[in-house]
């Protein structure tokens, strides 16, 4: 890529993060990762978009404060913190090649989860959380949210079975993941994943993030979401495809 093809690959999915924590385009913020690992090396690329999107986690607490039900992270945190200290640890472990195709595998799951939602999260009854299962939730969710900023599927497998109103149900969405990513700062730091670049490169597209979120919140009142959904789907799986096969264009 010509770097000016890398920058604007880069801003457009910095972008994405503004939009979904404005509630436009579903799983568009899963985008994100995805897309910065086509225009830097994946290590850095996650390194980058961490504080991007601790950035847009405030926009999105101030939105929907104490519109959540904080119990939730009572089951799910141990485990995040658990598995934030694991993901990290192999980030290291792996090439950036391998790194690549983590993140592809976790971006295709992402669009398979959507697509069969309805049936895996099938319930009788309304769930209680507990620890039993939250446990191994916030685990799963702490290593995939490491490698590729993707806990999404494994939250909501959490959270849609317990039927939460609408409202509350996004608020507790806003509220973990505020707090799996603020765990993961000091994590990230202490590991070289988040270095004095990385941060220059954030700060670089930071002005992008209120932008995406006054254009989610301009796109939700004039557009029909459930079409820009599927382009996203197309978009993200065709995106994580390449990061795992990694074809080659002439």
């Amino acid at each position: 890529m010509q770097p000016w093809q890398t920058y604007a690959l880069a801003a457009l999915a910095v972008l994405f993060i503004g939009l979904s924590k404005a509630g436009f385009g579903g799983g568009l913020g899963m985008l994100t990762t995805p897309l910065c690992a086509l225009a830097f090396p994946s290590n850095e690329a996650i390194g980058m978009i961490l504080p991007l999107l601790c950035a847009g986690d405030l926009f999105s607490l101030y939105h929907y404060w104490r519109k959540w039900d904080a119990q939730n992270l009572k089951f799910l945190l141990p485990g995040a913190a658990i598995g934030i200290i694991v993901g990290v640890h192999f980030i290291g472990q792996f090439s950036p090649r391998q790194l690549n195709i983590a993140i592809g595998i976790i971006a295709v799951t992402f669009v398979l989860f959507h697509l069969f939602r309805n049936v895996i999260l099938r319930a009788e009854g309304a769930f209680a959380p507990n620890h039993k299962v939250g446990i191994p939730c916030g685990l799963l969710a702490g290593v995939t949210s490491s490698f590729a900023h993707g806990a999404g599927p494994v939250v909501s497998m959490f959270l849609v079975p317990q039927r939460l109103p609408k409202e509350i149900f996004v608020g507790t969405n806003v509220l973990v993941f505020f707090w799996i990513n603020w765990i993961k700062v000091p994590f990230f730091v202490a590991n070289g994943v988040i270095t004095q670049g990385t941060l220059l490169k954030s700060l670089y597209f930071l002005p992008l993030i209120p932008v995406g979120v006054w254009l989610g919140v301009w796109l939700n009142r004039r557009f029909n979401e459930t079409w820009f959904i599927r382009i996203v789907l197309i978009a993200l799986f065709l995106t994580g495809t390449q990061l795992i096969f990694n074809f080659k264009f002439h």
